[in-house]
């Protein structure tokens, strides 16, 4: 059985997921997502937030602000619209079904890039999180809580043995650090602020990346 996952098979995952995902990951998520949240305010202005889902977190914004939110699921979207109706959420400008692989969005169209439990979740993470550092303006932030699996031991095994089974539920749990390290490197637009670890066990961390006025990779020197 693959241990990868595919677009069709996290869509199939999260179509499961929207009647209950609030019930299921509500409370158990929700210091994490209030930290995020938390961080995307000290900035504010225009948001993205990347897998929004059912819109849980969306009335925790400030009304000051314009949040857009997208999802690859349908079914997932369509409790966010319910949810942004039913509180008269006016700060929420817009909602749609995208890719976060493919984002339609202009460069440097956001202030601020949310992801909520998500970059572990999409087929190509790498690709993804090119993609928020795009669509942000430079000295914006990439706010993410995410699954950091562990590099070795008796966690890293366990991880690593349940991947092929969990890969059906629409996540991964072998992820390790690295690959934001790695990802941070191949690039000189993009630097960490803060890693914080964040429940449940602290296999979660909250993760601020801080764009910076300098091109991508391949520009090694002012232009002429």
């Amino acid at each position: 059985m693959t241990a990868e996952l595919d677009q069709i098979t996290v869509q199939k995952a999260y179509a499961f997921w929207a009647p209950i995902y609030d019930l299921v990951f509500g409370a158990l998520f929700e210091r994490g997502r209030r930290a995020a949240i938390a961080a995307a305010e000290q900035i504010g202005g225009r948001i993205l937030e990347v897998g929004v889902g059912t819109g849980i977190s969306l009335p925790r914004y400030s009304p000051s602000n314009r949040v857009v939110g997208i999802d690859l699921s349908e079914p997932m979207l369509r409790r966010a619209q319910e949810r942004v109706a039913e509180l008269s959420l006016g700060n929420v400008a817009r909602l749609e079904v995208m890719d976060a692989e493919h984002l339609s969005f202009a460069d440097a169209s956001f202030d601020v890039v949310v992801a909520h439990y998500v970059v572990s979740t999409v087929p190509n993470p790498e690709a993804a999180l090119d993609e928020f550092a795009r669509v942000l303006r430079p000295g914006g932030e990439i706010v993410l809580v995410n699954r950091v699996g562990a590099e070795t031991g008796l966690r890293h095994l366990v991880e690593k043995m349940l991947q092929p089974i969990v890969r059906r539920l629409g996540w991964r749990t072998e992820f390790s650090w690295n690959r934001f390290a790695r990802w941070t490197e191949l690039r000189n637009d993009v630097h960490l602020i803060e890693r914080r670890p964040m429940p449940p066990f602290g296999h979660f961390s909250l993760l601020r990346f801080g764009k910076s006025d300098k091109d991508r990779v391949g520009d090694n020197g002012p232009g002429p």
